[in-house]
């Protein structure tokens, strides 16, 4: 069940913002809580340049629609704008201030209060991009499943920001080489 404020296709345009740096961090031990961020970073954390990806390995593309299919991705207008088409088999949800060009499934328009709201989903809601989703997300998201990239892009201008891998449990997903390009996909699950 999509927010209040989330304006359907076809809606009224969105509204400004509200909330955007006023969210309470919640207790991840919370049951329900289901957001999980999914994201490939290099070795500075690198994740965006110039509106595209960094990266474009086909086993962590294979890996994130085969774990995203079937869920509601979040997704800021840029990650948006990026995409070629509304991605298949899930509903495609965009954070905006602004109106939003294309056919999102929805665009929430109070970050805060959708956080708040859906905190204890029984849904798993994955947050896809870019930069200042994952910045908004990261206190609250349960999983982090992060393909680790052995290389760097001075270019990139978005980076992932940094935690504290301590507080997390890591699980090694996969290894893999690509174009002689090392990764690793890997689930961190907040302790």
């Amino acid at each position: 069940m999509l927010h209040r404020r989330v304006t359907p296709l076809g809606g009224p345009p969105a509204e400004p913002l509200r909330g955007w740096g006023k969210m309470r961090r919640q207790d991840p031990s919370r049951k329900g809580y289901m957001f999980s961020i999914i994201a490939a970073i290099g070795k500075n954390n690198e994740i965006g340049k110039k509106g595209d990806l960094v990266f474009h390995l086909k086993g962590d593309m294979r890996f994130f629609r085969e774990t995203t299919k079937g869920h509601t991705v979040v997704m800021g207008k840029t990650t948006w704008e990026s995409l070629p088409a509304k991605l298949k088999n899930r509903t495609n949800l965009v954070v905006s201030r602004d109106e939003v060009p294309g056919n999102p499934d929805g665009v929430i328009t109070d970050l805060g209060q959708y956080i708040k709201d859906h905190q204890n989903s029984k849904e798993r809601i994955f947050i896809i991009g870019g930069g200042s989703m994952y910045k908004a997300f990261l206190p609250h998201a349960k999983e982090l499943y992060l393909t680790e990239i052995d290389a760097t892009d001075p270019e990139a201008d978005v980076f992932f920001p940094t935690f504290d891998k301590d507080k997390y449990e890591k699980t090694i997903i996969k290894k893999g080489t690509e174009n002689g390009i090392n990764y690793s996909i890997i689930k961190y699950i907040k302790n």
